[in-house]
């Protein structure tokens, strides 16, 4: 009896050691970065990681970044400047800034693929979420044709519901709006980004891409930030967004700056970083 006793209490001391040994051990995570991660075989699927220190996979929630570039150019580095800024306003998340594989016409299509690229992105993240001690809920922010596959990503293509907010900044959203219909160039753009083989027959492209045109009441909370005289995309595309959103009764807020795709001034800049900041902080806590 006393023997089992003995055992018993060792047994737990050594438990309770070692609690606090793999405690100790998540709280001394130090700050991690990993570039040009692969996710795929494409030499394109790769992505950036910002581990945070003292990380951890019940708390450490994950911001990811999509750059723009008429889903035919860009880079990922276009979107590092927005990774000191969330690290100083949020540094308790991790930041992947993720490149994806870009469309070249007619052999390499942006639709569906763009979105799917996201898709494996978070899969990985996910599959190594425990080793990489990060917790699989994420907050997108895109900028321009980078905002359309945040938004119709979220929109269409996250069932299982990890995506907890959206930050469209100049992002197409509707492209039956007559700004785009009415291009004498548009159906011919259409065609060569979209991959008709992936879509029903008899389906509507302009408006299966269109994020606005996706909404639902389980679209994650969106903001959205358009410049009043971009000749890319449209004020109306971020105001049909809003409309839809706000219809569905899905949290949302729209900012309209002077100027045009993006390139407004240094107040507008501070400002849409500020509400980015409050927009996360309610939104995508890293309480919850």
């Amino acid at each position: 009896m006393k023997r089992a006793f003995l055992i018993i209490v060792f047994s737990l001391i050594f438990l309770s050691c070692s609690e606090e040994e793999t405690s100790k051990a998540i709280q001394s995570l130090p700050e991690t970065t990993r570039i040009n991660v692969s996710y795929g075989d494409n030499p394109q699927q790769v992505y950036d990681l910002y581990l945070p220190e003292g990380r951890s996979s019940e708390k450490t929630k994950v911001i990811v970044l999509i750059h723009g570039g008429g889903w035919i150019q860009g880079d990922k580095d276009s979107m590092n400047d927005y990774i000191p800024l969330l690290k100083a306003k949020h540094p308790e998340y991790a930041i992947v800034n993720i490149n994806y594989v870009l469309a070249n016409p007619p052999s390499v299509p942006a639709f569906p693929n763009q979105f799917l690229d996201v898709k494996k992105v978070l899969n990985k993240l996910t599959e190594d979420s425990e080793s990489l001690q990060i917790l699989p809920k994420f907050g997108l922010i895109g900028a321009s044709a980078g905002a359309h596959i945040a938004l119709q990503y979220d929109y269409v293509y996250d069932t299982t519901n990890q995506v907890k907010m959206v930050c469209n900044i100049v992002g197409p959203t509707d492209f039956t709006d007559p700004f785009y219909s009415e291009n004498p160039n548009f159906q011919a753009l259409l065609a060569a980004l979209v991959d008709e083989e992936a879509y029903p027959e008899n389906t509507n492209y302009a408006e299966a891409i269109s994020p606005a045109l996706q909404v639902t009441n389980q679209s994650s909370p969106t903001i959205l930030f358009y410049g009043d005289e971009d000749p890319l995309v449209p004020v109306s595309n971020g105001e049909k967004l809003h409309n839809e959103l706000t219809t569905h009764m899905v949290s949302n807020s729209i900012t309209i700056f002077d100027g045009g795709h993006g390139d407004w001034n240094q107040e507008s800049n501070v400002d849409l970083q500020t509400q980015l900041s409050t927009f996360i902080n309610e939104h995508f806590p890293i309480t919850e």
